[in-house]
């Protein structure tokens, strides 16, 4: 099979290599659509530690099942599918708790961190079990269905926060991770969101999809701002999709005394936290971490138009030339946010 690897870092190189081997529970699915993620444009250089070549990155993929090990009933060749990018082992303590996407044996489709190496999506087949399946419906085009992963992340980040019908809500960062959190904001019941971001473009994106305001802390005091629609309080909640010092300490300022911040960001791995103001106004902070079971949920919200991720697709290309727009996204061009390899 033709397969994008990831030889050494900052190469990326199309290659033949083998079908992967199949287990009893897996099953082989046909890539149909897989999107480049930020993770993998930050593994091409190395920078992260989780991407260490030769490996075959991508994550955020659907496509048709070619064949099933003998252990599989639900599925057949043909159907149409998208996957979780977490393989869960089922068996330890947080995977019997439901809380599979904290497994103690966790791996990440497309990700070698030196505890293991698991090829991914950027191919023509990918193997994958059972167990992280999800059946698509025909309506959802395989390019939207390899959006699924990313809105799940919006999608867990909100179910984890603690939200009243009415909710007012500071998305900080409108990235596509931010401009989905809006969006799935407001379908848990929140009525007013402000989205904040240091591109005016992309606050104007905010707005068409559910932010009420944007405000960019280059041409404004955005804690103040929020404050003066808020009665002076604050928003109830806060969502951080950057995962930087000052997107974080701009989240924790922006909600009221009790409120909620939700750190879905992890650009950095340490941040300064002030932490006077998290104590002395009760401020909540919850880690999100991926996804947990939003699969379902997920589909039925893309099926249904009510989670647009139509406006983040910026180009579909075949496999063939994938390194050429790694090269663009790593090099950030203007108007790039998600590009979708065919293969």
């Amino acid at each position: 099979m033709k397969a994008l690897l990831l030889k050494q870092y900052m190469e990326l190189e199309l290659t033949e290599m083998p079908e992967p081997a199949l287990g009893e529970d897996d099953v082989l699915v046909r890539v149909g659509a897989c999107g480049i993620c930020g993770s993998d444009i930050h593994g091409l250089d190395g920078s992260t530690g989780r991407r260490i070549p030769p490996l075959v990155m991508g994550h955020e993929a659907a496509g048709t099942i070619a064949s099933t090990g003998r252990n599989v009933t639900s599925y057949k060749p043909g159907d149409r599918v998208t996957f979780d990018s977490m393989v869960s082992c089922g068996q330890c303590f947080f995977c019997r708790r439901g809380e599979i996407n904290l497994c103690e044996s966790r791996q990440v489709l497309g990700v070698s961190c030196g505890d293991y190496r698991r090829h991914g999506a950027f191919a023509e087949y990918v193997a994958v079990p059972q167990n992280i399946l999800y059946p698509l419906p025909d309506n959802l085009p395989f390019e939207y269905a390899a959006m699924i992963e990313p809105v799940s992340i919006a999608v867990h980040a909100v179910n984890l926060t603690p939200l009243e019908l009415g909710a007012t809500a500071v998305v900080v960062g409108s990235g596509m991770i931010g401009l989905l959190t809006i969006q799935a904001a407001r379908i848990a019941g929140c009525s007013r969101v402000f989205a904040v971001d240091l591109e005016d473009s992309k606050l104007e994106l905010a707005k068409q999809l559910g932010a009420e305001e944007g405000f960019n802390p280059r041409g404004c005091d955005v804690v103040k701002e929020i404050q003066a629609r808020t009665g002076g309080r604050g928003a109830d909640v806060a969502f951080e999709a950057v995962g930087a010092t000052e997107p974080v300490r701009t989240a924790i300022a922006a909600v009221r005394k009790g409120g909620t911040v939700t750190l879905i960001g992890n650009i950095k791995p340490t941040i300064e936290l002030p932490l006077q103001q998290v104590v002395t106004r009760e401020v909540r902070l919850q880690g999100t971490c991926g996804s947990c079971g939003e699969y379902p949920a997920c589909i039925d919200l893309l099926s249904r138009g009510l989670i647009r991720v139509d406006p983040f697709i910026s180009a579909k290309v075949p496999l063939s030339e994938g390194a050429a727009w790694f090269s663009r996204l790593y090099r950030n061009e203007p108007n790039l946010m998600k590009v979708i390899l065919q293969p």
